[in-house]
C-alpha cells in the first residue's frame, strides 16, 4: 500500500483548541485514510475532544506534551524555557523522523522558532519566511512572502524569498516558470 503521510499537529495552539484542532484533525483523518494524524498536546484535553466526535480512528494517534505556549509570551524565552510545549514536541517528531510534517495554528513567532531551532535552516538560507495565498486573476492562486516574520530585510534576502515562493508555486500549483 502507499505509504502513511505523518503530519504532528499542535493540539493546543490557536483559537478554541484544543476542541477545534481535534475537529479538523478527525475531519481529515477521516478523508484521507493515507494520512496519519499526531495530536500533540495534553492526552486528557486531546482524548476528551476525541471522544465528542464518537468512535477513534486508527489514524490518529495522541503524543504527550505537558505545556502550552500562550500567544502573548516572547517567541524564543517560551521555546527555551518550555521543552514540553506542545509546539516542540510537534517540532521534536519531525526532527526524530516521526512525522513527515507539522500544522500549527497557535502563536506564529513560537512555531517559527521552533523550526528554526529544532530542525534547522536550509542551506544558503539566510531566514524563514511566512508564505500564503492570495487570490489572483489567473487560474492559480498568488503566493506571497513574506508576510510577517520580517521587518528588514537585505535584497539578497528578498531574492532568497522569490526563490521561495518560486518553488512553492511549483510545488503546489504545478505553475511553469512562476513570475
Amino acid at each position: 500500500g502507499m505509504e502513511k503521510i505523518r503530519i504532528a499537529v499542535d493540539a493546543m495552539g490557536g483559537d478554541h483548541a484544543p476542541r477545534e484542532v481535534v475537529h479538523g484533525a478527525v475531519l481529515a483523518a477521516k478523508e484521507w485514510s493515507d494520512l496519519e494524524v499526531l495530536l500533540v498536546g495534553a492526552p486528557d484535553a486531546v482524548e476528551a475532544e476525541l471522544a465528542r466526535h464518537g468512535a477513534r480512528l486508527a489514524n490518529i494517534k495522541i503524543v504527550p506534551a505537558s505545556e502550552v505556549i500562550g500567544m502573548d509570551e516572547k517567541p524564543s524565552r517560551a521555546i527555551l524555557k518550555k521543552k514540553d510545549s506542545s509546539i516542540v514536541v510537534a517540532t521534536k517528531q519531525v526532527a526524530d523522523g516521526l512525522a513527515d510534517g507539522i500544522v500549527a495554528a497557535g502563536s506564529t513567532g513560537a512555531a517559527a522558532v521552533a523550526a528554526q531551532l529544532g530542525l534547522g535552516r536550509i542551506t544558503n538560507v539566510d531566514r524563514s519566511a511566512i508564505a500564503c495565498t492570495m487570490p489572483s486573476s489567473g487560474t492559480n492562486p498568488t503566493i506571497m512572502l513574506d508576510v510577517g516574520a520580517n521587518v528588514d530585510c537585505t535584497p539578497f534576502q528578498l531574492l532568497q524569498f522569490g526563490l521561495m515562493g518560486v518553488i512553492v508555486c511549483e510545488a503546489l500549483f504545478g505553475t511553469k516558470n512562476p513570475k
